[in-house]
């Protein structure tokens, strides 16, 4: 595996949403009129909660210190031209933290009036930082919803990326639920780049070689994992996100349970861990959904060129290469 480093996004603007609200710079400039005056003439981009739509116009109302924040309907998401803002776009946001750019305050009104625009920080994360990522590139991101066919996630400003469901680990799950939770911070790597901009993202191959989890068992030990698949032949059974053994047929086992296996025997040469089953729970869980563990320091490598998940001595070789 080749890597490099990818600078942080200057002053780490362009972060997902939910990620810069804590901070006390963001904290100084949304508390009051005089922060957000502040932040108007640097051109920063804040953070804070939209906490109502307003009916009659879909304009969002953002919780501010000492003013009345507003992002009005156009404002609220950044589209293609000629695209309109939908309802549901503006609907979405309440409850949840939302970037901006403060356009003006009217300080003529008690309290003042700020204008906000989310649509401005997205083009700023777009221009200045999303249009410059590569393939290989590392970058945070924060899931935003689940479907049957993949993650999506925030890379940027409210910007959604998709991460396929077969790109969340090297284990495959029938679902996006049984590793992600909605709202975890996660790393991705962008995986590719469509001709509009738009940026498809992998998360597998920072969950490590199939040598790295294998190196975290040793044959003679029992431990816990989940049922991926039962087929005539054996029982898989994930060890990790990205590792799988087989067991030797089992009764009451079912897919999605949990199961205490036996490792019988660990074969790099044919990355194979060969299980038995001592126990099968369907109503218990043995492990539950938890933050991935990453085999690569995502706080200082930002780019991989290629990534070998099967070991040098297997024949077979399973790679991405960026």
């Amino acid at each position: 595996m080749r890597s490099g480093f990818l600078p942080e996004p200057e002053n780490e603007a362009y972060l997902p949403e939910g990620y810069r609200a804590g901070s006390a710079e963001n904290r100084a400039y949304v508390s009051s009129a005089a922060g957000l005056l502040r932040a108007m003439e640097t051109g920063a981009i804040c953070e804070a909660p939209a906490v109502m739509c307003d009916s009659g116009d879909y304009s969002l109302r953002v919780e501010l210190g000492g003013a009345v924040g507003i992002i009005r309907r156009e404002e609220v998401s950044l589209t293609g031209v000629g695209e309109e803002v939908k309802n549901i776009a503006v609907i979405t946001r309440v409850g949840r933290a939302v970037c901006f750019v403060v356009q003006h305050v009217d300080m003529t009104v008690t309290p003042p009036v700020a204008y906000l625009s989310r649509r401005e920080a997205q083009r700023m994360c777009m221009r200045n930082y999303i249009s410059d990522l590569i393939p290989g590139d590392i970058i945070p991101a924060k899931v935003t919803h689940l479907e049957r066919f993949g993650a999506f996630v925030d890379i940027g400003c409210g910007i959604i990326s998709l991460l396929p469901v077969d790109a969340i680990s090297v284990s495959r799950i029938s679902h996006p639920k049984e590793r992600l939770p909605v709202s975890s911070r996660i790393h991705v790597v962008v995986k590719s780049k469509d001709g509009m901009g738009r940026l498809c993202v992998t998360h597998r191959e920072l969950c490590g070689t199939w040598e790295e989890n294998a190196a975290m068992f040793s044959p003679g030990q029992t431990v816990a994992g989940i049922v991926r698949s039962v087929e005539s032949y054996g029982i898989f059974v994930e060890l990790t996100p990205n590792l799988t053994g087989l067991a030797e047929p089992h009764d009451d086992v079912t897919v999605g349970g949990s199961a205490a296996v036996y490792i019988k025997n660990i074969v790099p040469e044919r990355m194979k861990v060969k299980l038995a089953v001592v126990g099968a729970y369907r109503g218990e869980l043995l492990r539950d959904v938890s933050p991935p563990r990453y085999f690569i320091d995502t706080e200082t490598v930002r780019h991989i060129d290629c990534w070998r998940y099967s070991p040098e001595c297997c024949e077979r070789v399973i790679e991405t290469v960026f």
